[in-house]
């Protein structure tokens, strides 16, 4: 389990909702820093409190 909003958990929630790839780059998530995986989490996804 990754800390609350570390990159695994972020990647980790990318992932649960089928997102692998990044939409317009179309490179693997893990290759992204941390601020622009939370930027795509919060555009995609929105603020959930999960």
């Amino acid at each position: 389990m990754a800390y609350r909003f570390s990159k695994g958990w972020f990647i980790a929630r990318l992932k649960e909702k089928g997102i692998r790839y990044h939409p317009e780059k179309r490179k693997k998530l893990e290759l992204y820093k941390t601020h622009e995986l939370r930027n795509l989490y919060n555009t995609l996804i929105g603020d959930d409190q999960s």
